[in-house]
């Protein structure tokens, strides 16, 4: 499995043509994929600690790892599973919720800065300005050349962003219908998942194909170069968690971060140690 094995390529893009239920790339099945993933975790760890160890050092680099999918997709998983492999002070999550309406008097972006990651930080953002072109086209939350317009804006912001020593990793959760349904009903078959059921979700549901037009076209609008996106079939819940890890972990391993020198004299401080008794 390679950091490219799922980047999308350039043009048109069709998701009934992706598959959603496979797991290329890996030669196992769930209960090696799950260990694959659990063997990643001690180098992603140690990895991630040297960019927040260079963030404190007055590094500039970080990572924003954007989480796109229809419901039920499995973005929870991803936080929980493979970002979860990470020491949490690190990290900074944001879940993404219908705009305040203090958000809705600003530019849709105006929120999406507020929560953007610090020097050193692995960024995550569970949903993201893409909702902005996703659910405000198919529920007509914005007029057409407002959606036309957001389009350009996205890529303009995430240039910037990558300007400026963000390496951003947009991966879209790709699931099928089929299998949306099977996580529902799974919710409602089960007492301890009934938190987590949103009548909402069968209304939106109904909209799948409206849902899937919206993804491709933004898919192919925002797919640039210094932000490609990733189509990770989801399916399997395992496969999706792993694959993610391994993005994460090609990325940080492309970073190179390193430690930061001491900038303090270290003999010195090791003489203090040991020649000085504490005072009481």
């Amino acid at each position: 499995m390679t950091e490219h094995q799922h980047r999308l390529p350039a043009g048109p893009v069709d998701l009934s043509a992706l598959e959603t239920n496979t797991a290329p790339g890996f030669d196992g099945g769930k209960k090696k994929g799950k260990a694959a993933l659990f063997a990643l975790g001690d180098d992603l760890s140690t990895l991630q600690e040297r960019l927040y160890a260079e963030g404190k050092g007055g590094s500039q680099r970080r990572i924003l790892l954007v989480l796109q999918g229809m419901d039920t997709s499995g973005k929870g998983g991803v936080l929980r599973k493979t970002v979860g492999l990470v020491d949490p002070q690190g990290v900074r999550i944001t879940s993404f919720k219908a705009p305040t309406d203090e958000e809705k008097e600003h530019d849709f972006l105006w929120r999406i800065r507020k929560a953007l990651p610090q020097q050193g930080i692995v960024g995550v953002f569970d949903r993201s300005h893409y909702e902005d072109v996703l659910i405000a086209r198919v529920r007509g939350f914005a007029p057409p050349e407002e959606i036309e317009r957001r389009y350009d804006a996205i890529n303009d912001f995430e240039r910037e962003l990558v300007e400026g020593g963000t390496t951003i990793v947009k991966c879209m959760l790709h699931i099928s219908a089929e299998e949306q349904k099977t996580r529902l009903l799974a919710r409602l078959d089960d007492e301890t998942k009934y938190w987590k059921f949103n009548p909402g979700d069968i209304d939106e549901r109904q909209k799948w194909s409206a849902y899937r037009e919206a993804y491709e076209i933004a898919l192919e609008r925002t797919n640039t170069e210094h932000a490609p996106w990733h189509v990770i079939p989801s399916d399997k819940k395992w496969y999706r968690n792993l694959t993610i890890g391994n993005l994460l972990h090609d990325t940080l391993k492309a970073m190179r971060p390193r430690w930061p020198e001491a900038d303090f004299d270290i003999e010195a401080e090791r003489e203090r140690l040991t020649t000085e008794a504490p005072t009481r």
